[in-house]
């Protein structure tokens, strides 16, 4: 047996698996370069965080400048969220999610995201899994998202405003 006490802050000693993907680690998750954030509608963004095309979710903080109905949508999949700056709420439930607040969305779950009159900017990080179905009230399909179609907006984005398309590449595995 080892002491503990000579070697607590050695680091790791044996080599990772040779196919283990890099993590990533991002620095500046809420960026200052404005070119990072994608559109997604007017005064609505998105900043890519992980785009996991292997496993079909993303992880991305989005940004919403401007009050009303932001969209109307279901998830097959779990949905998790953690409110960095302003609030929110769905018009299906009476809980609203605040500033250093965290949601869980089951699977099953359609909800209709509105951000109130008041809330100058809204930042939260989303994880979410499988695909974002858009819907109309009564459930007819109008859309949707998942993590490819999130990685072909950031390349276009990207290539657009000059850090070419390539730069969405550092987020995905």
């Amino acid at each position: 047996m080892t002491d503990e006490k000579d070697n607590s802050r050695m680091p790791y000693q044996l080599p990772f698996p040779k196919d283990a993907l890099e993590e990533i680690v991002v620095p500046n998750a809420v960026p200052e370069d404005e070119r990072i954030w994608v559109p997604q509608a007017e005064n609505v963004w998105f900043r890519p965080l992980c785009l996991n095309r292997s496993q079909g979710y993303w992880m991305n903080l989005l940004r919403v400048r401007k009050s009303g109905v932001l969209s109307r949508h279901r998830h097959p999949q779990a949905v998790h969220g953690f409110v960095i700056k302003g609030k929110w709420r769905y018009l299906e439930h009476d809980w609203t999610a605040e500033e250093g607040g965290y949601v869980y969305e089951p699977p099953g779950e359609t909800h209709t995201l509105v951000v109130d009159e008041g809330v100058e900017e809204m930042i939260t990080m989303f994880q979410v899994n499988g695909v974002m179905y858009y819907v109309d009230p009564w459930g007819e399909h109008q859309g949707y998202e998942d993590v490819f179609t999130k990685i072909e907006n950031c390349r276009a984005h990207y290539e657009e405003v000059g850090l070419g398309g390539d730069y969405v590449d550092q987020f995905i595995r």
